[in-house]
C-alpha cells in the first residue's frame, strides 16, 4: 500500500491550511505563493492548443499520461490565477482518471474560494477544472480501448 495521500486527504490538507487564515487578504497571500510551487510548464507545452477556455487570464494547462495517471503542469500570466492553477495541479496532480472523476472537488467550496473570487476568477477557475477531468476522461477513454 502507498504512503501517498489519496485526492480527499489532499484536500483536507488544502482546507486544513487555509483553515488557520482567518483574514482573505492574508488567503489572497497564500494563494500567491502557491503559484511559488507550480512546477515549471515546458516551454513547447505554452501552446494555444493548452490554454484553457472561459479564464480572462492566459492559463495553459498540459496533461500527459504517466504510469496510468495524470501528469499535470500549467501555467498563469496573472499571479492570483497562477496560485489558482497551482492548488488544482496541488490537489489532482499524479491522480489516476478514476480518483479524478470519482472524487468529488470539494476543496475549493469548503475554503471559501468561489465566493471570496470575482465572477470572472470564479468562472475561470471553474474553466480550469473541467479542463483537467475532460483530460481524466479522455486518458480513461484511451485506457479502456487497450
Amino acid at each position: 500500500m502507498s504512503n501517498r495521500m489519496t485526492l480527499q486527504e489532499a484536500q483536507d490538507q488544502v482546507v486544513e491550511e487555509f483553515a488557520l487564515i482567518a483574514d482573505w487578504q492574508d488567503r489572497y497571500e497564500q494563494i500567491i505563493e502557491s503559484a511559488k510551487d507550480l512546477p515549471r510548464i515546458d516551454p513547447e507545452k505554452k501552446v494555444d492548443a493548452n490554454l484553457v477556455n472561459g479564464c480572462q487570464s492566459r492559463v495553459w494547462l498540459a496533461a500527459e499520461r504517466r504510469d496510468g495517471t495524470i501528469h499535470l503542469s500549467a501555467d498563469s500570466d496573472a499571479l492570483i490565477t497562477k496560485g489558482l492553477v497551482a492548488l488544482l495541479v496541488r490537489v489532482l496532480n499524479d491522480r489516476t482518471p478514476e480518483e479524478i472523476l470519482g472524487t468529488p472537488i470539494t476543496f475549493i467550496e469548503r475554503i471559501g474560494l468561489r465566493e471570496h473570487l470575482s465572477p470572472t476568477r470564479s468562472n475561470g477557475l471553474a474553466s480550469m477544472l473541467d479542463q483537467i477531468k475532460r483530460y481524466a476522461l479522455a486518458f480513461g477513454a484511451k485506457e479502456e480501448q487497450r
